[in-house]
Formats: C-alpha cells, sequence, structure tokens
C-alpha cells in the first residue's frame, strides 16, 4: 500500500510533461529536489517517448505516468492523479525561481475562502537562455504582454487552484496552444497572478530558426488561433509531427 495514502495532501503538486528528455530530465528533475523536501509533489507524465526518459524520472519524482503524446493529454493526466491544491504545469526545458513553491503559495495565499480581488492562477515572469543577444528583449516583451494581455504561456510555468483548473474543464485536447486556451478560460475567472521572479526557459525553439523569424511566427500562429483557426492544422505547421519542443 502506498505511502502517500497516509500522508496529508501537498499544498502544491509539479506537473512535468516529457518526450524524448534523456538529456536533461535528470537535470530539470533535480532542480526541484529542494521543493520536493519542503513537500511538493512531482509528477513526470511520459509522451511516449523512444529513449530513457521515463526510466531516468522515475527516481527523482513522486510519480511517472504514461499518456499519449501531446502536452494537453499528459498534463490532463498528471492533473487527475495529483494530490496538492495548487497544480503548476511545468516545461521539461524550464527551471523554476528559488523559493518557487513558496511564491507560488503566497500569491494564492486564502484561496476557497472567496475574497474579491483573490488570485486563482499565475504564472513566473520568463528569462530565455542561449547565445543570441536578442533572446532577453523577446522575453521582457513575453512578459510585458502577459501582463497587458492576462494570456500566459508554458514557458512561464502556469500555477493554478485544482477547483479552478477542474472547473473549466482542464486543458482543451489541442496540439498547439493549450496554453493559450487555457489562460483565456481562467482570465474569465480572474487576472492572473504575474510574478516577477523569473523562470528560465530554453532557447532552442528561438536559435534553431532564428530569433525574430520564430517570434512572429509564433505571433501569427495565435493570431490565427483567436481568429479560430484549426489548431491541428497550426500544430503541423508549426512542426509538431516532426519535433515536439
Amino acid at each position: 500500500m502506498s505511502r502517500q495514502m497516509f500522508d496529508a495532501p501537498p499544498e502544491l503538486s509539479i506537473v512535468v510533461p516529457a518526450l524524448n528528455e534523456a538529456a536533461g530530465i535528470v537535470g530539470a528533475l533535480a532542480a526541484l529536489a529542494p521543493l520536493r523536501r519542503r513537500g511538493a509533489e512531482v509528477i513526470v507524465v511520459d509522451g511516449g517517448s523512444g529513449d530513457a526518459t521515463a526510466a531516468l524520472a522515475a527516481p527523482l519524482a513522486d510519480r511517472v505516468l504514461a499518456a499519449p503524446r501531446g502536452r494537453a493529454r499528459q498534463m490532463n493526466a498528471g492533473a487527475a492523479v495529483a494530490r496538492g491544491r495548487i497544480l503548476l504545469f511545468l516545461h521539461a526545458d524550464t527551471r523554476l525561481p528559488e523559493e518557487a513553491d513558496r511564491l507560488v503559495c503566497a500569491a494564492l495565499d486564502g484561496i476557497g475562502g472567496g475574497r474579491a480581488g483573490e488570485r486563482i492562477w499565475g504564472r513566473f515572469d520568463v528569462r530565455i537562455e542561449g547565445r543570441s543577444r536578442w533572446l532577453p528583449l523577446v522575453a521582457a516583451a513575453m512578459n510585458l504582454r502577459s501582463r497587458l494581455t492576462g494570456i500566459a504561456t508554458g514557458d512561464q510555468a502556469l500555477f493554478v487552484v485544482r477547483s479552478a483548473f477542474n472547473a473549466i474543464g482542464g486543458y482543451r485536447d489541442i496540439p498547439l496552444m493549450e496554453d493559450i486556451a487555457l489562460s483565456a478560460a481562467l482570465r474569465d475567472l480572474g487576472r492572473p497572478a504575474c510574478l516577477t521572479a523569473r523562470a528560465a526557459t530554453s532557447g532552442r525553439r528561438w536559435e534553431r530558426h532564428g530569433v525574430w523569424r520564430t517570434v512572429f511566427f509564433m505571433w501569427r500562429l495565435r493570431l490565427r488561433f483567436f481568429l479560430g483557426a484549426d489548431p491541428r492544422r497550426l500544430a503541423l505547421e508549426y512542426g509538431y509531427v516532426a519535433h515536439e519542443d
């Protein structure tokens, strides 16, 4: 019988979707070790990796699950078994700031009390790591845009009160823009807590195809998504079938 059955539920559950991340999953989960020691739960959801991602993750996570490929499906699967009252969704190539668990809990303090102005979800500012001198500017623009619009991306490590996540039905089952769709649904319930502490994410997506080319490409995809374009078609244009960032 699992020891978890007798433990008090954690305050925070961190869900990490992964696909073929053997090269970096150990480092990603090792960075979460201090949070686990303070009581956070870490759940890795593997989307059918062809490498040793799941085996490498097992000693460093509370649970490792298998789910159909696709971040939305993987994150919903992790949320379904998570025990925390707050869910945090973390890409495998993103690192949380120090004290992230305490910052999240403080930002959502008093959840469930129904007080006016309470925050039920949020995200971190982002720092993009890489060689290009333009990446800090891209990150600053992402952070500003998020504050102005109330929309966040997965790179910013979204976190949400479980009851609010359940109320909107979790992530939409779409292959791309699932983070945008989730943010838009949560924004209808309340503005996000925009934490200035920075999550560090890999700049590989921007540097692979050129920073500004990638920025404008993603802006175009997001605009078409908001105008009603089929997310499956957008995913094919993004290269979803060829790779998973």
